[in-house]
């Protein structure tokens, strides 16, 4: 449990993510019915803070650590057909741009690449502030959600469904739940 939480100005530095308590997930339909929820659980990177309040970051994450709740689909998404792990074994973010909007609301630009293909995104997100934890470390906390097209990075396989759907939505959506240790 943080004891206070300033939504600014921040201290400046560089904040390490925790694992721990940072959720890197992701969602796309499936046969346009229902949506299919997965999560990354290996991954590391920071958020930079300086003097002024100007923030930015990256992330490195583990393909291969990818979960949705079922094996067999697991291991799909890390086969050629999507993933491809073994040739693309990581995934990375880096910003190139956050401003800030009305209070605490962020616009995150970004490069993001998947599959050795990189990619301009763009996620909304909020500063939730900071704050110290019960072991007294200084936290930063922040929320971001975006959504992209999974074909603009070589994730292209789908297989047509009974009725002319598609078995995989194009659309992705991404949800980040964001908490870093304030480490100098």
């Amino acid at each position: 449990m943080l004891e206070t939480l300033s939504p600014s100005p921040i201290t400046a530095g560089t904040w390490r993510l925790d694992p721990a308590h940072t959720s890197l997930e992701f969602r796309v339909k499936h046969i346009g019915l229902a949506r299919v929820r997965g999560v990354f659980r290996v991954f590391e990177g920071a958020v930079v803070t300086g003097a002024d309040g100007e923030l930015s970051g990256w992330a490195a994450i583990d393909a291969a650590s990818l979960e949705t709740g079922v094996a067999a689909r697991d291991e799909h998404l890390r086969s050629p057909d999507f993933f491809a792990v073994e040739a693309h074994p990581r995934i990375t973010f880096e910003t190139t741009a956050v401003e800030r909007s009305g209070g605490d609301r962020l616009r995150i630009a970004g490069e993001l690449t998947i599959r050795g293909i990189t990619r301009a995104i763009e996620l909304d997100g909020e500063l939730l502030g900071t704050g110290r934890d019960d072991e007294g470390n200084l936290r930063i906390g922040i929320e971001a959600t975006g959504a992209l097209d999974r074909r603009d990075f070589g994730l292209t396989w789908n297989t047509a469904v009974d009725g002319g759907g598609l078995l995989v939505g194009n659309r992705v959506d991404l949800r980040l739940e964001v908490s870093a240790l304030h480490v100098g």
